[in-house]
C-alpha cells in the first residue's frame, strides 16, 4: 500500500517546470502530440528505471552519485546547454526540415542526465519502496507521472497550431531554450553550493 504523501509527492514532482516538461513541451509545439509519445513514453520508462535502480541499490548509489556528483552535473549541464541551443534553432525554416522529436531511446537515456528526474526517484525510494515494494512504487509512480507529462505535451501540440507564424515560433523556442539555460544555471549554482 502507498502511503498518501507518495500521490502528492510524485504528482508535484511530475507536473512542475522542469528539463522534462521543457522538452515535451517544445516537441509539441514544434512535432505534435502523435510525434512527441515516444519522447513522452521514453521519459516514463526512463523514470521508472531511475525509481527502480534507487531502490534497488540506494546505498550503492549514494556513495556512487556523491563521487559523481559534479562531473555528472557538469555533463547534464553541458548537453542542456546543447539542447537550449537546439531548441532556439528548432523554429529556423532550414532546421525543421531536418529536425526530428527525441525518440522513445532518446527520452527514457534524457533521464541519466536530468537532475530533477534524479532527485525525484531518489525521494521516491528513499520514502517509500521499504514499505511499498519496488514494483508497486514504480507503477504508483508510473501512473501518476503519465498524465503529468502528457499535459505538457499536449499543450505543446495546442500551442503549436497559434505559434505557425515564423516569429511566434521563433519566439516561443527562445521562451524556451532561455527557461531551460535558466534551469541548468541554477542547477549549476546548487551543484557548487555544496
Amino acid at each position: 500500500m502507498l502511503d498518501p504523501s507518495f500521490f502528492s509527492y510524485v504528482t508535484v514532482m511530475s507536473i512542475t517546470p522542469g528539463p522534462n516538461n521543457l522538452m515535451l513541451a517544445t516537441s509539441g509545439v514544434n512535432f505534435g502530440l502523435r510525434r512527441t509519445l515516444p519522447m513522452l513514453m521514453g521519459i516514463l520508462v526512463g523514470c521508472a528505471i531511475q525509481t527502480a535502480i534507487a531502490g534497488l541499490l540506494l546505498e550503492v548509489l549514494l556513495v556512487w552519485m556523491s563521487a559523481v556528483r559534479l562531473p555528472l552535473t557538469l555533463l547534464g549541464a553541458a548537453y542542456l546547454f546543447w539542447l537550449s541551443w537546439k531548441i532556439l534553432r528548432s523554429g529556423a525554416p532550414e532546421m525543421r526540415e531536418k529536425a526530428q522529436p527525441m525518440t522513445l531511446l532518446g527520452g527514457a537515456m534524457f533521464q541519466a542526465i536530468n537532475p530533477k528526474a534524479w532527485l525525484m526517484a531518489t525521494n521516491v525510494a528513499l520514502m517509500y519502496t521499504v514499505n511499498s515494494g519496488i514494483p508497486v512504487v514504480m507503477i504508483g509512480f508510473m501512473a501518476l507521472n503519465l498524465p503529468c507529462i502528457l499535459i505538457w505535451a499536449a499543450m505543446g501540440d495546442r500551442l503549436g497550431k497559434h505559434l505557425q507564424v515564423a516569429w511566434k515560433l521563433n519566439l516561443f523556442n527562445a521562451v524556451m531554450a532561455i527557461s531551460l539555460v535558466m534551469t541548468t544555471c541554477w542547477m549549476l549554482i546548487e551543484a557548487f553550493r555544496q
